[in-house]
This record gives C-alpha cells, sequence and structure tokens, in this order.
C-alpha cells in the first residue's frame, strides 16, 4: 500500500480500488423538449406537504456519537492505528506518517434512490447503447446499484465533502456535489443510528477512533435531503423545466378551483328553480 498522504490540507490525495460495476441501466434523452422532466423524481408537488416520519422505530437519526469528539495526541494516533491494524484481515492497512497525519481505506455503500447523469457521448463517438453520437446535446442518466460500494485511500486530512466529490468524479458524474451527502451508520443496543456527517469532517478519523467493524461504524452515500429544494444545485436547463412543470402544477390547481365553484354555482341554480316563492 502507497503512502498517500499529502503535505498540504489543501491538496489531500486519493488513491481508489474498485470492486463493482458502475450501473445497472442506463436512459439518455435529448435536451429539447421533456429533458429532465421524467428524472425529477424527489417530489410530486414543488409544495411542501407533511410527511410521515420514515424511520421505523429502531433507527434514529442525528444521534450524537462520541467517538468524533476525541482529541487525539500524536501517540494517541499511533496507538489506535497499531490497534486497528491489528483487528483486520486484509492488506487495508493504516499507516502513519511524520507530519502527523495518516491514511487508510473507508468503505463508502451507495443508497441512491435517483438516477445519476454523466456527460453526453463525444461527437463522432458512441453511446453506451452503441449508437453513433451526432451533435445535438443529449443527457445520460443511469442507476447505481443499491448494493454497490467503494473503497476509497484516503488521508486524515480528506474531508467528507472531498470524500463525495471524488466518488463522483470516478464515475464522471456531472450533478452538483451538493445533492449528496455523505451518512455514518452505526448499530448499538440493537438499533440504528444515522448520523448526516458534516462537510469538514474527516471519515478516517471516524474510521481510526472506531475501529474497522462495519456494523460499529459505516458510511453511506446518500441524496441530500433538507426538507428544502436547493435550486443552486440544479443547472439552467433543469431550471427552466421544474418552472414549465410549476406553471402546469398551477394551471392544473386553478382548472379544479374553477371547475368546483362551477358546479356548485350550478347546484344553487337548481336548487333556487325548484324551490316555491314563500
Amino acid at each position: 500500500m502507497t503512502n498517500a498522504a499529502s503535505s498540504s490540507e489543501k491538496t489531500p490525495s486519493f488513491e481508489m480500488t474498485w470492486g463493482s460495476s458502475t450501473s445497472s441501466g442506463y436512459c439518455s434523452e435529448e435536451e429539447p423538449d421533456s429533458e429532465f422532466e421524467q428524472y425529477f423524481t424527489a417530489r410530486t408537488s414543488f409544495f411542501p406537504k407533511t410527511r410521515k416520519d420514515n424511520v421505523t422505530a429502531n433507527v434514529k437519526q442525528d444521534e450524537q456519537i462520541e467517538w468524533g469528539k476525541q482529541e487525539l495526541t500524536t501517540a494517541d494516533i499511533q496507538q489506535k492505528v497499531k490497534e486497528y491494524n491489528a483487528q483486520i484481515n486484509s492488506n487495508l492497512f493504516m499507516n502513519t506518517n511524520k507530519d502527523g497525519s495518516y491514511t487508510g481505506f473507508i468503505k463508502v455503500q451507495f443508497k441512491l434512490a435517483r438516477p445519476v447523469s454523466v456527460p453526453p457521448p463525444k461527437k463522432g463517438g458512441h453511446d453506451a447503447g452503441g449508437r453513433k453520437a451526432t451533435g445535438v446535446k443529449r443527457r445520460t442518466s443511469f442507476y447505481l446499484p443499491k448494493d454497490a460500494s467503494k473503497h476509497l485511500h484516503i488521508s486524515s486530512r480528506t474531508s467528507a465533502r472531498e470524500v463525495i466529490e471524488v466518488l463522483l468524479k470516478k464515475f464522471t458524474v456531472v450533478d452538483n456535489p451538493g445533492k449528496f451527502a455523505l451518512f455514518e451508520r452505526s448499530e448499538r443496543h440493537d438499533q440504528v443510528y444515522v448520523r448526516k456527517v458534516s462537510d469538514n469532517e474527516s471519515p478516517l478519523r471516524l474510521r481510526l477512533c472506531t475501529g474497522p467493524n462495519e456494523k460499529v461504524l459505516s458510511f453511506v452515500l446518500k441524496e441530500n435531503e433538507t426538507g428544502e429544494v436547493n435550486w443552486h444545485a440544479f443547472s439552467m436547463p433543469e431550471l427552466k423545466n421544474f418552472a414549465r412543470m410549476l406553471q402546469r402544477e398551477e394551471e392544473e390547481h386553478v382548472k379544479q378551483i374553477v371547475k368546483r365553484y362551477a358546479l356548485a354555482r350550478a347546484r344553487m341554480r337548481e336548487a333556487l328553480a325548484g324551490s316555491t316563492p314563500g
């Protein structure tokens, strides 16, 4: 295993090992008409609705976990690295560096409910379906396998946001990294705890403090569900398409209201016509 540490926090280095296929299918659509509409599956309406908590009784979210708060000295790090390496049965060891940092592997599971977007095939080339690419701008999307997982060789200075960015780069995903978030999952006392890892946290530090047991701690990449739509994370064509969808939704609501009032008015007139004075 090579030493992949960087001497600067701004330039962390990555080494990756990959062990599963990249997709379970793809589709390609031309942009001009309804280019993004079929991919917008996050909401059936732009207006927020009251939703039931989809977390089961044995799953708790945003549970504060103490191991991420531990202050580690150089001696602590060396000792923990030694204990960590003694527990694993593979060659995915951690290594300490002279500058006080350390490198190692983390495993990230993909739990994405929506397709991801990749660049269109180059002009003159062929897309994934074997068709010759034309000058028409296309958007290709595919679903990642639900059981897909990747190993990343990172530094203790690598942040969660950088982990997300390098995962997307590996798959040439062009979606805004802000659409995704890294979560930590742990099983304790017959309960599952899920917490969103903040952008500046070090996943490798969490891995070191908890040990290699995936039940104690595992990392999951999911959509960044904040409860509100982050419009800045979408491209201009997407925003234009959403505006058209919003207009259609508004027109449909107006039609329903007009129809309801027209029906009520007609019934009142029938009642008035059938009634006798006095």
